[in-house]
């Protein structure tokens, strides 16, 4: 049973406030309301590298903004992911913060050979909330959601992470606001959830 929540907001833009903020505080509002344990991860706000090597990241030791973010995830039974969609995928920014949390010994294990033997955040689940200019069903239809796959396949499912959930949210540019608001009311019930 979902206790503990660890909402990721991607959004690598500090300098202004953005849908996503709206909606991750909404989601907020949501968990707190039924009781859950909430911690915030702010990628913006974080001071890591860029991983430039596999030896980077198998055996570099992480910044301490890292450590923090892993220990977090570690805590948490629920991640609510909320990111921006940049040319079909997630911002940069966020990739560079998955790539530095999800290392090994952390979200995985290797055995002999190089080869994953344990994936170390089973039992945890996990809803991405993405925004994006394009109309959802394009996206999800016409593109196959190819960036979110990205994310949801082959990074947290990879580590154990499910089930893994979507709210791809749409034509945000041109939305009205009756229609933010219905969105912003949809993602305060999923925090209430937990899902």
């Amino acid at each position: 049973m979902i206790r503990r929540i660890a909402i990721i907001q991607g959004h690598p833009d500090t300098t202004v406030r953005h849908f996503c903020h709206a909606l991750a505080e909404a989601y907020l509002k949501g968990a707190q309301s039924s009781g859950f344990e909430v911690r915030l991860i702010d990628v913006a706000a974080m001071d890591f590298t860029l991983l430039r090597s596999k030896a980077d990241f198998e055996s570099s030791v992480p910044a301490p903004s890292i450590l923090q973010a892993q220990d977090t995830i570690r805590w948490a039974d629920h991640l609510a992911v909320f990111f921006p969609l940049w040319l079909g995928s997630m911002p940069a920014l966020l990739k560079a913060f998955f790539e530095q949390v999800f290392r090994p010994n952390f979200a995985f294990e290797y055995g002999e050979a190089g080869q994953v033997t344990r994936k170390c955040l089973t039992g945890k689940s996990a809803r991405l909330i993405v925004t994006m200019g394009v109309p959802a069903f394009i996206y999800r239809w016409f593109y196959c959601a190819h960036g979110v796959k990205v994310l949801e396949r082959n990074m947290l499912a990879f580590c154990g992470i499910k089930p893994v959930r979507t709210s791809l949210i749409g034509a945000i540019e041109n939305m009205t606001e009756a229609r933010r608001l219905k969105w912003l009311q949809a993602i305060q019930r999923h925090g209430r959830a937990g899902r």
